[in-house]
């Protein structure tokens, strides 16, 4: 596949660019912040366009891939909840692939936590544990907020049932709260458990990445799944047949 790359001197973008020259994909263009991104997409003539760059950006790269009728795969994080509801409908005009975490591996943890959820009822106690690096600057992860609201949704409980720690005397444990633990340290890429705990018995479900490569590819398989795609929103659960 010949791949337009937008973003392509940030982290990911210099990952996606590593994956594809081992995948045999082609980049076609490697666009960044100052150059001349329409121009540039339309001389490329790429088979899909993905874009890691910058949220300010989005809406603008969501008009070129529309006007050049080309499939979209984006990984930009960070838009307000009213405004991506409006990029993603100008979107929708391409097959467009758009998620927050584009590793196989946790697309299948949140298929996995969300049947579990489902089969073991409210007698086991779900909690979350998320690390990651020191330099991390939120937290909860955006991964583990989703895996949250994975849980939430499977048992019918509102946002308020999330217990951010326990400090002090906090009382047995209510049958209804879900517990979310953020660490922190080194250089750790990011590990996520869920943890199903019953009297008896626990299950748990762990996925740890320690390459961001993982990403890079998760992408790359969404570009080559969305070019054979009817316009519309998927994302990577649409990409690995999980929904």
């Amino acid at each position: 596949m010949n791949i337009a790359l937008i973003g392509a001197k940030g982290r990911m973008g210099r990952a996606i660019t590593d994956a594809a020259q081992q995948t045999g994909h082609a980049i076609a263009a490697a666009l960044d912040a100052g150059d001349d991104i329409p121009a540039a997409l339309a001389a490329a003539r790429a088979d899909a366009i993905i874009d890691f760059s910058h949220h300010s950006a989005t809406a603008a790269n969501i008009a070129q891939a529309v006007a050049l009728n080309t499939p979209l795969i984006i990984g930009t994080t960070g838009h307000p909840a009213d405004e991506k509801k409006k990029l993603l409908a100008a979107a929708a005009a391409v097959p467009c692939v758009w998620a927050g975490n584009y590793s196989v591996g946790v697309n299948l943890l949140y298929a996995l936590t969300r049947r579990a959820a489902s089969v073991l009822g409210p007698d086991y106690d779900a909690e979350v544990i998320e690390m990651h690096h020191r330099f991390k600057k939120d937290a909860p992860s955006g991964t583990a907020a989703r895996l949250l609201e994975i849980i939430l949704e499977e048992r019918h409980l509102a946002a308020d049932a999330v217990r951010h720690g326990r400090e002090g005397i906090t009382g047995e444990r209510t049958p209804t709260e879900v517990g979310m633990h953020s660490l922190r340290g080194g250089d750790v890429v990011g590990d996520h458990t869920v943890i199903f705990a019953a009297l008896g018995e626990r299950v748990e479900l762990t996925h740890k990445a320690s390459d961001r490569a993982i990403f890079a590819r998760g992408a790359l398989r969404a570009a080559v799944w969305a070019v054979t795609q009817k316009p519309g929103i998927y994302d990577m659960q649409d990409v690995l047949g999980l929904t």
